[in-house]
Order: C-alpha cells, then sequence, then structure tokens
C-alpha cells in the first residue's frame, strides 16, 4: 500500500522531469560564485520577485537566519509573532548565533500581528532597551494568507519608525497562487506581497518540491552580508548547481500546479468536516488544521498509519498536501478517518 504522507510538503520526491535537470545541470564552484546553475537561479527568482540580488542556501532555517542577521547586529532586536517560525521553530538561532533578541507578539485569530501592539513593542532609543531594528512577518503563516493590505499597513508602520523588513515566505507561492484568479500571473501576485520587504526568504523543498534549498532576496549589499554569515553558518557548498537545478526546475514547473494542492486540501477537509468530536478549519492553501477531544484522540495516529494515511498531532491534527499525494490518496485519508470516528 503506497502511504498518502500528508505530515508536511516537506516530504516529497523530485520527480523524473527534476532529477534529470538535476543530472544536466552545468557545475562550479559555488563559494567561489561561479556555479552557473546557481547563479542562474538567484538572478531569476531575483528578477521575478522585484529584487536586484539573491543567494542559494541550504534551507530555509538557514535562510532567514541569515536575514535576520543581516538585518540585526548584536543586542539588536526584532519584533515577529509567537508562532512565527523564525521565532518558534528554528531552534532560537537568531538568539543563540546571532545574538539578536526577539520581541514576541501574540497573533490576532487571522494569523496577522496587530498594528498597535507592533507600536508598542517599538523600543525607544534608550540604553536600557535594545534597539528595534526589524519587523519580520510571515506568509503563508499556518497556512492562512496574510492580506495584502496588512502587509502594506505593517510594513509602512516598520519604515514610519525606522525599521526594516524581512518576509519568511517559505510558501510564498502557496499564498500568490491562492490569491490569483483562475489564469492570473502567479509572480505577478507574488511581487504584490514583496514589494513591500527589504528581504524575503523562499523555500524550494516545501510544496515546490524540491529536495533541499532556500533563496534569500534582498539589495546587493544585504545580500554580501548574508553571503558572509552564511560562509559562518557552514552553508557555503561547493557544486551546489546539482540542488539549485532542482529549484530553478521547481520555479518553472511547479508553482502553477500548487492550486491542485489547495483543492485537495478543501476535498480534504470537506470530506471530514462534521465528525463527533472533530473540529476542522477551513483552509485556505495547503494545510488542514483539525481539533480532536481528547476522549476521541487515543490511537488515532496509529489507526490512520495502518490504513496507510500518515499525518503529526495528537489533539490539533495537521494535514499538509503536495505534489505526491493525488485524488485517490485524499479520498482514502478521508475513509481513514471517517472509519476512526464513525466506523467503516
Amino acid at each position: 500500500m503506497k502511504l498518502v504522507d500528508l505530515r508536511s510538503d516537506t516530504v516529497t520526491r523530485p520527480t523524473a522531469a527534476m532529477r534529470a535537470a538535476m543530472a544536466a545541470a552545468e557545475l562550479g564552484d559555488d563559494v567561489f560564485g561561479d556555479d552557473p546553475s546557481v547563479n542562474a537561479l538567484q538572478d531569476d527568482l531575483a528578477a521575478r520577485l522585484g529584487f536586484e540580488a539573491a543567494l542559494f542556501m541550504a534551507s530555509g532555517t538557514q535562510s532567514n537566519l541569515c536575514g535576520l542577521m543581516s538585518h540585526c547586529g548584536r543586542g539588536d532586536e526584532y519584533i515577529v509573532g509567537q508562532l512565527a517560525h523564525t521565532y518558534r521553530y528554528e531552534g532560537g538561532g537568531a538568539a543563540v548565533l546571532g545574538s539578536i533578541q526577539p520581541q514576541p507578539i501574540a497573533h490576532a485569530p487571522d494569523g496577522t500581528l496587530p498594528l498597535d501592539e507592533i507600536k508598542a513593542a517599538i523600543k525607544p532609543d534608550d540604553p536600557h532597551f535594545a534597539r528595534t531594528r526589524l519587523l519580520a512577518l510571515e506568509n503563508t503563516l499556518g497556512g492562512k494568507v496574510m492580506p495584502l493590505d496588512y502587509l502594506e499597513a505593517a510594513t509602512a508602520l516598520a519604515r514610519q519608525h525606522g525599521l526594516a523588513t524581512h518576509l519568511d515566505g517559505a510558501r510564498l507561492f502557496n499564498a500568490a497562487v491562492a490569491g490569483t484568479p483562475a489564469g492570473g500571473d502567479h509572480f505577478a501576485a507574488a511581487r504584490a506581497i514583496t514589494r513591500h520587504f527589504d528581504s524575503v526568504s523562499v523555500c524550494f523543498s516545501k510544496g515546490l518540491g524540491a529536495p533541499v534549498g532556500s533563496v534569500l532576496c534582498g539589495s546587493p549589499q544585504l545580500i554580501e552580508r548574508a553571503r558572509r554569515h552564511r560562509k559562518m553558518l557552514g552553508g557555503g557548498m561547493r557544486q551546489a548547481g546539482l540542488l539549485a537545478a532542482a529549484a530553478h526546475h521547481a520555479l518553472n514547473h511547479h508553482v502553477s500546479r500548487l492550486a491542485d494542492d489547495h483543492a485537495r486540501a478543501a476535498r480534504l477537509a470537506q470530506g471530514i468536516a462534521g465528525l463527533p468530536g472533530l473540529t476542522v478549519d477551513a483552509p485556505q492553501t495547503n494545510i488542514v488544521f483539525a481539533d480532536v477531544v481528547p476522549e476521541r484522540a487515543a490511537g488515532l495516529l496509529e489507526h490512520l498509519l495502518s490504513h496507510g494515511v500518515a499525518t503529526t498531532g495528537l489533539y490539533r491534527l495537521r494535514f499538509v498536501t503536495h505534489l505526491d499525494v493525488d485524488d485517490e490518496g485524499i479520498e482514502r485519508a478521508i475513509r481513514a478517518i471517517r472509519s476512526h470516528f464513525v466506523g467503516a
């Protein structure tokens, strides 16, 4: 039985076409800056997102950390959401390795950071306080798309107070595709998001289906600082074009198909809605969350796995659709979930 793996969109395997692109990649030494496949990816993504420069990284965590360290020095502070990946799920790297103090803020129900809370968190220029230097946002956040008018207002507020802005855009293209009408330009939609930020980190090993890699975009000056930080963090890979070719293939061939993942997430949510003991959040992109009452949680993950369906969570389940899950897999997942709550 083929596993329907809904744990994350990071579990995807390279497609045959992506493997062919990797095998055909022209290579050099990226630390010397002469890997043509890496350079092509960096130049292409920067241009498509409206930036002057970009830098290929081993992971989204590394890309975000290099971005934060390029904006902030020792003793500086960045404002961030309590549930943001850079704060909650990246090992405290900004504080541990960058000596950057996070100032977390609670999210509103829609995932945004309230503007009055951002303003209140900005410290005065006083030696008693860390120096507030940066506002870091995330889009999507837990599968939720941040509204464009909110991004404009939040980043305008940051600029009014002399702050730089960084976007963790690990799933930027999910947000762009969700906000694009049928037949629209997904890259134009992405630029409508990224134009508000001084730097953006984009991940290729999630919904875009590459095996490894993220790219940090920004000004030439910021990217030069990031290149130094990347080297210090052990991210100076040599013939990295093998990996960059996979990411470039994903950029050219896997963006539009994210709409399929969104449709399958909606089908999954619809198929399990209303089950006794299960409350499902309507997904905006490719992530479905469901809350389980404690008395129905026992044995649930094991039951699903015995039916060939993998997911994560206990009382709050997370199902993530991706290019390795097809329509039949979604229907099998629905049947497996329903059988736990209402029987076969």
